[in-house]
């Protein structure tokens, strides 16, 4: 398939494209009701307005956390509408008010990125209610319409959610999927000598912190849709999602432990086929994971025909050869990093052939009781919309307060320079000024810069859109349906491509507003004037009441070290238990948890780290040392991932090793604690691998012929504690010099 072919294919099967015509139907159903039947164009942009401050809450995630944050919306967008409404007859009044919702809604960001979306859907129908003046009869029909509004559409959102339970999951899970398949191209760059490892690693990380951000969103839809015994139909659609889910997640995690020490590699197979080998491998495995990802999306059993056989067999031959030439024993540690690799990658091409087999329904066995017991409502999100959360914020040292009063400073300015004595002629329009401010200011330096460049770029080409719109069409119905695309496609792009989102969001509301006051192109033009001075303002206020990302890094920093740890100590209580139990969904549930612990962590502490890459200079502290340890948590994590099912695969650790293991799990305590470090601790590991080195030949010399496997299981294992002690003692030296 045309690889552009196959990225239209994979937007138009998307969550995002479902998504984007939910809410379009939700949205402008109120206006075409009113506007259309009973040519109510004010009314019906009021319900509008109202189902649209809703719409921006409304994002994959369990039903009931949906319901409560739409009708938590809808209740908190009546109000904004009507304070504003109530006030836009009196301009000092209006201005209060205006302010003094920009610094209560802004705090809303306190209850994390759905707060942050609650507060903008009720502060931008506070701008949008600002574009008229209402007298007090009119202001009662227009906030009885927003909540109108807004209840409809949450009922409407709702419903199609009962009715199309199954697509929301199958598509959480895709996008996992082709997380996936991104995370494992990446890696197999890898192997190729002609790509540059360091800057390989910046994309590789930056894709596990995406694999992880869906892999959440992806398990609250999953658990929460467990087989119950209840619909046969139903449960058999459920164990599939469930069984891609658990497929997925050994997949990555598989493919995260696939690691090694690349430069090594390089070194001594440069003369070699292997890594071109391994190369090819990995390709063909992101292929055929992107194949199963796009067959999920359309309902479809995957007829993927790529094969990695080749490859595998090809390597397997290239290992025989080494036996034969004594490289086992010649290089024992190189020998050990390239079995543990092929050992993951063969292992990974099994879970994608099992990834396969699960598309298709009708090869699931008989759908069992998978309840969310105690142990499973571990993994599932919470929420927490506290009054303590809120108040506990009013302090200085936070950044979410920081960020209330710098939009509220905004809001101000802008009322101030578009206020009729300034702008006598409405030059300038304020409710399109302080909407240009909201949508550009966000809690970070970085992400408010680059969206003002952005949404800068998105006004223009929309007034353009419009501008060329309304020259030529002047059909009432023609514009009903742009302004449904527009709405489509705003909605579909906001996570994929914000320039075209916001192209298509101001095409949308200069549209609506041109039911409101049609025959005038004038009112483009200005709206572009309208855009670089909210703009401009955003920009300048950026720089108050600056909390850089730096502040926030530390303690990132040491929750990415501790939750190392603890999946550190987890892994070893997977001694004595089969390898088979390791990948069971219904076992080791402390490892799991542990699991996906480090990897949300780590996503964490990387994208503050990157955010912080995106601010001026002169705010950037220790950018060398924390990308030296963004990797080095990369590597400790994949170390682990690698030992634990060696671990299981052994009845009990020899003293050496958990000796090691042990000075591993003190070494990440010290670096957290700031500990200085002690003047023989590297005398001490080498001393300690000198140990496990010995209890391995000790092993290897007095073994029959049947317990090669075992030994083989000790010598791999040996080198990936070895990797934890080296990357451990990095990290312990590195973070010291971390300002």
């Amino acid at each position: 398939m045309d690889y552009s072919t196959k990225n239209i294919k994979k937007f138009i099967y998307s969550q995002y494209f479902y998504m984007g015509i939910r809410q379009a139907l939700g949205v402008l159903m109120p206006a075409l009701v009113l506007l259309g039947l009973f040519h109510h164009a004010a009314l019906g942009l009021a319900a509008t307005f109202g189902a649209m401050c809703v719409a921006i809450v409304d994002q994959p995630g369990p039903f009931r956390h949906r319901r409560n944050e739409m009708l938590g919306c809808a209740l908190l967008g009546t109000l904004a509408a009507a304070i504003t409404a109530l006030a836009s007859p009196y301009p000092l009044a209006l201005r209060i008010a205006v302010i003094a919702q920009c610094f209560g809604f802004s705090l809303l960001a306190v209850y994390g990125r759905k707060g942050g979306l609650i507060g903008f859907g009720c502060l931008l129908l506070m701008t949008l209610t600002m574009h008229d003046v209402l007298d007090a009869r009119a202001a009662a029909l227009h906030t009885a319409a927003v909540l109108v509004g807004g209840l409809w559409y949450t009922a409407f959102s709702l419903a199609v959610n009962r009715l199309l339970w199954y697509r929301q999951a199958q598509q959480a899970i895709a996008v996992c999927i082709f997380a996936s398949a991104e995370y494992l191209e990446a890696k197999a760059r890898f192997y190729d000598p002609d790509v540059d490892i360091e800057d390989n690693y910046r994309q590789l990380i930056a894709r596990q912190a995406a694999v992880a951000e869906q892999q959440e969103a992806a398990r609250d839809v999953v658990l929460r849709e467990l087989p119950r015994r209840s619909d046969r139909r139903r449960d058999q659609y459920r164990t599939m999602l469930f069984n891609l889910f658990i497929d997925i997640v050994d997949l990555h995690e598989t493919m995260v432990a696939v690691h090694t020490d690349y430069l090594l590699l390089r070194r001594m197979f440069k003369d070699s086929d292997l890594l071109v080998f391994f190369r090819d491998l990995l390709h063909k495995l992101s292929q055929d994971t992107e194949a199963v990802g796009l067959a999920v999306t359309q309902g479809m059993p995957s007829k993927s025909r790529v094969t990695v056989k080749a490859e595998v067999r090809a390597i397997e031959y290239e290992i025989e050869l080494l036996k034969q030439r004594g490289f086992p024993e010649a290089e024992p540690e190189a020998y050990a990093a390239l079995i543990s690799t092929f050992r993951r990658a063969r292992n990974a091409a099994y879970i994608v052939d099992r990834l396969r087999r699960h598309t298709d329904v009708a090869h699931l066995d008989e759908p069992g009781s998978l309840q969310v017991d105690a142990s499973l409502q571990r993994f599932l999100s919470r929420q927490d919309f506290k009054l303590g959360r809120l108040s506990s914020n009013f302090r200085w040292s936070s950044p979410y307060l920081r960020h209330a009063l710098r939009v509220t400073l905004a809001a101000a300015i802008g009322m101030t320079i578009s206020s009729e004595w300034l702008m006598p002629h409405h030059a300038i329009h304020g409710y399109w000024v302080v909407l240009t401010i909201l949508v550009i200011m966000k809690p970070g330096f970085a992400l408010s810069k680059q969206r003002n460049l952005q949404r800068l770029a998105g006004t223009l080409i929309g007034c353009a859109l419009v501008l060329a719109l309304l020259f030529f069409v002047h059909n009432k119905f023609v514009l009903l349906a742009a302004m449904f695309v527009a709405v489509v496609m705003a909605n579909s792009l906001v996570l994929l491509y914000y320039v075209g989102s916001s192209a298509f969001n101001t095409a949308f509301v200069l549209l609506s507003f041109h039911f409101l006051a049609p025959g005038s192109l004038m009112v483009v033009g200005e709206r572009a004037i309208d855009t670089l001075v909210g703009s401009a303002i955003a920009l300048a206020c950026s720089y108050v009441f600056p909390y850089w990302e730096y502040r926030m890094l530390r303690p990132l920093l040491r929750r990415a070290i501790e939750a190392n740890r603890h999946y550190l100590m987890a892994s070893l209580g997977l001694a004595g238990t089969s390898v088979d139990n390791v990948e069971m969904h219904q076992e080791n549930v402390d490892y799991r948890l542990a699991r996906k612990n480090v990897h949300i962590a780590f996503g964490n502490f990387t994208n503050s780290f990157y955010r912080m890459m995106l601010e001026p200079k002169s705010k950037q502290r220790s950018p060398a040392q924390l990308n030296s340890l963004v990797i080095q948590l990369h590597d400790m994590a994949a170390q682990v991932g690698a030992a634990a099912p060696l671990i299981a695969a052994l009845p009990s650790l020899p003293p050496p090793m958990t000796e090691t293991v042990a000075t591993v799990d003190r070494l990440l305590r010290d670096a957290n604690a700031g500990k200085p470090p002690q003047p023989d601790e590297d005398d001490q590991l080498k001393q300690l691998t000198r140990d496990m080195d010995g209890a391995v030949a000790a092993a290897q010399a007095g073994t029959a012929p049947a317990d090669a496997e075992r030994v083989l299981v000790l010598q791999q294992l040996a080198y990936q504690i070895k990797q934890m002690a080296k990357t451990a003692l990095l990290i312990r030296a590195t973070v010291p010099q971390v300002h």
